[in-house]
């Protein structure tokens, strides 16, 4: 009986190794670092690489790598029913025009879902509610702040019996935000819908991965998460 064939490697058509691709993406990714930051970080280890080459590295490997931890979250959190959702939307620039992004978080501040849309209605939030809850299943509550979308979008899906209002309640989905706006400085700005909605989906997932609630655990504890994250990481797409 033949073998079943191992699946091609994605690093296969690349002369650097893994390890420094690796790398290179979760410096730009998950520090507020821009391209040349990080070709001069990787220079001073011995990596002498273009920034452009970064940029490649980044759109090629970067959906991928958050895409592998994307499902082994959900694949853990399958069987787990008790979610509360914090859901929110921030606007955000591109060429001039004001869009919004809006993310889905979970009880323990994990980024579920990111959506860029060019207007803030009921359409937008039920294109959002719609691709968040058939990735992620049904929440036990949701809460959101006073949009009128949102209940008019939770009406149309009939779950509007699930949701949350109050002052400090989304405080965790208002928070979520704050990683990103750190990183949109640096990028300085944003050209197209499409980027914005992969840099979003990839950025939320790896700082998901490493976000290990460090005020919340002694150092050993911390340290231990640290490496097993790292250890994840570095056998991503293997």
């Amino acid at each position: 009986m033949p073998r079943p064939k191992m699946p091609a490697s994605p690093f296969r058509y690349f002369n650097s190794s893994p390890e420094i691709i690796r790398l290179a993406v979760i410096m730009y990714v998950r520090f507020p670092l821009s391209l040349r930051n990080v070709e001069d970080l990787l220079f001073e280890r011995g990596i002498d690489i273009c920034h452009e080459t970064v940029r490649l590295w980044w759109i090629r490997f970067g959906p991928l790598f958050a895409a592998d931890i994307k499902r082994q979250r959900i694949s853990r959190m399958k069987g787990f029913r008790h979610w509360r959702w914090h859901v929110d939307e921030v606007f955000v620039k591109i060429n001039g025009e004001t869009h919004y992004l809006w993310r889905a978080v979970d009880h323990e501040g994990e980024v579920l879902e990111s959506y860029v849309t060019r207007k803030r209605d009921k359409p937008a939030v039920l294109r959002f509610f719609k691709k968040a809850l058939k990735r992620h299943g049904k929440a036990e509550k949701i809460v959101t702040d006073g949009l009128k979308s949102y209940p008019a979008a939770m009406r149309e899906l009939g779950n509007e019996d699930r949701r949350q209002m109050g002052r400090w309640l989304n405080n965790r989905a208002e928070n979520s935000h704050l990683p990103f706006r750190r990183r949109e400085r640096v990028m300085l700005r944003v050209r197209q819908m499409k980027s914005l909605q992969k840099f979003a989906s990839v950025h939320a997932n790896i700082h998901n991965h490493f976000n290990q609630d460090r005020h919340l655990v002694d150092r050993p504890t911390y340290k231990a998460a640290r490496s097993a994250a790292l250890a994840v990481w570095q056998n991503l797409a293997a």
